[in-house]
């Protein structure tokens, strides 16, 4: 049983209060009055029977009891935001078809929840969701053989088809674990083959336009065209490659046996966007991108930069 006295409201308070460092400004975000956040606080505590802030010290800091907390109070409340959105965000009941396709960096996580989520909207729909990789998708929007697609943007414009911009997907070098250091890297690449992605892909022609431009040239020897057999001759000591962050964090799999560092030459990223055809353009897909936007946040953005915290200003979703 919850603690009497632990509230939704005084975790939001706390959470605001340890984010913001001060009571003022803690009524601002809330909309509570300052002895209402006061109030609440000490509710809190009470209930938890510690003190989670120094009373006697200025700025406010937390104790070693509230850091502790604070973690577990932010992951609680994001569960409770993002069931909250899963609930709400979508109204698809009047929808007699729906076609998606996505990008299979999300088959691992992404696309099963939100399949889940919009078939739980859907009453009496014919619906059909598919995966590929970014081009196939591109492809099938731009012949209207899909009524809504999430996949990188291309760079060219399809007549008839709206965007919506979901994620900016930075490039990154993963390298076999323990073979180079961020000092090192850039003289020691040759060390090592350069494992590409087969040519028919769009990242493939995303990296290589980018190494062409910046007259940078590597040894063609390896092409695949799965991502994870990439991946996995990566973990092996084979090669190195160039993929993003939504790519490593799909090939989970290979995490101890591989390392992820800022690229050594000129940076670069893709964005990840949501086609629909113009016909379509309105709440339906915006109320998707939404809910994209949120999980991709939660389930791949967020361990993601846990992980590698160099990503935080790279790695975000976009509006629009």
């Amino acid at each position: 049983m919850i603690a009497k006295g632990v509230t939704l409201r005084g975790l939001e308070v706390f959470e605001a209060l340890a984010s913001s460092g001060s009571v003022a400004q803690t009524a601002k975000i809330t909309g509570l009055s300052q002895p209402a956040v006061s109030q609440q606080l000490t509710k809190l505590e009470l209930a938890l029977k510690t003190d989670l802030i120094e009373h006697n010290k200025r700025p406010m800091r937390l104790t070693p009891a509230g850091h502790s907390f604070l973690g577990r109070a932010r992951a609680a409340l994001g569960e409770l935001r993002m069931a909250q959105s899963e609930l709400t965000v979508m109204d698809l009941a009047h929808l007699s078809a729906l076609s998606i396709g996505l990008i299979d960096d999300f088959d691992n996580d992404l696309t099963p929840r939100l399949a889940t989520i919009l078939a739980d909207s859907l009453t009496g729909c014919k619906f059909k969701l598919i995966t590929a990789p970014s081009h196939e998708i591109s492809d099938a929007i731009a012949d209207k053989q899909l009524h809504i697609a999430i996949s990188a943007k291309t760079g060219q414009m399809m007549e008839g088809v709206q965007e919506y911009p979901l994620v900016r997907d930075p490039f990154i070098l993963v390298a076999p674990k323990g073979v180079f250091t961020q000092a090192t890297l850039e003289q020691h690449l040759d060390t090592l083959p350069f494992l590409r992605y087969d040519e028919d892909q769009l990242i493939s022609r995303q990296i290589e336009a980018h190494l062409a431009r910046h007259k940078l040239n590597f040894p063609q020897r390896f092409e695949l065209g799965s991502h994870l057999a990439l991946m996995a001759m990566v973990a092996r000591g084979i090669g190195w490659a160039v993929t993003t962050p939504l790519g490593y964090m799909r090939a989970e799999r290979f995490h101890s046996e591989v390392e992820a560092f800022p690229l050594p030459f000129k940076p670069f990223s893709r964005e990840i966007m949501l086609y629909a055809g113009i016909d379509w353009a309105g709440d339906v897909p915006r109320d998707v991108a939404v809910t994209m936007r949120q999980l991709v946040q939660r389930h791949m953005i967020d361990p993601a930069v846990t992980l590698l915290p160099w990503l935080a200003d790279d790695l975000r979703t976009l509006e629009g």
